[in-house]
């Protein structure tokens, strides 16, 4: 199958709710369409839980993050030009995103794919892509297809071939927090 196939393949299951399992430029990722609730409570129900901060979204530019950002706190731009790994933001004031993306405090993690399935993939769907690793809450997030659960793998309505796992990092990316007022916190070095 090639890379083409496979995106219209992703494409049609996230345009109809569905949940997919596919490589990201860190870890594998379970994802869907991010502005579907129905979808984003599947990958809830398969992951056994209802942590809203363990969900992100993934874009294929920098540009589109003012999209679902009410108002982009400057030293986010910066710091997602600078960044020179996987680099997640996560940013205030959501929005155009399902509901139960969004955390109480109206955050929304936010990172920029480096992964040519992905950035076609989403490019494609023209919607953020929901990104969260691909385990049961709780057990370890796996570094490599081998190690995802079945239960995941059974628990998806696509699995994307590993043949396009490109070069990922195997480790999750770094998460900085950004107040509205810039300041940064570390989450995740």
């Amino acid at each position: 199958m090639t890379l083409d196939e496979q995106i219209n393949q992703a494409l049609e299951v996230l345009r109809r709710g569905g949940i997919i399992l596919y490589p990201t430029d860190t870890v594998w990722g379970i994802g869907c369409d991010a502005t579907n609730p129905e979808a984003v409570g599947k990958i809830y129900a398969l992951k056994k839980s209802e942590n809203k901060k363990s969900m992100l979204v993934l874009l294929d530019q920098i540009e589109k993050v003012s999209l679902y950002i009410q108002k982009v706190p400057d030293v986010a731009w910066q710091l997602y030009e600078v960044a020179d790994k996987p680099l997640t933001l996560i940013l205030p004031e959501a929005r155009g995103v399902a509901a139960n993306l969004i955390p109480e405090e109206g955050t929304l993690g936010i990172r920029i794919a480096d992964h040519e399935f992905c950035k076609r993939l989403i490019r494609k769907l023209r919607k953020p892509l929901v990104s969260t690793s691909a385990n049961i809450t709780g057990q370890p997030t796996p570094a490599t297809f081998s190690e995802i659960s079945k239960e995941v793998v059974d628990g998806v309505d696509l699995v994307i071939d590993p043949q396009f796992d490109e070069h990922p990092t195997h480790k999750a990316s770094s998460i900085l927090m950004v107040g509205i007022d810039g300041e940064i916190k570390i989450i995740r070095a």
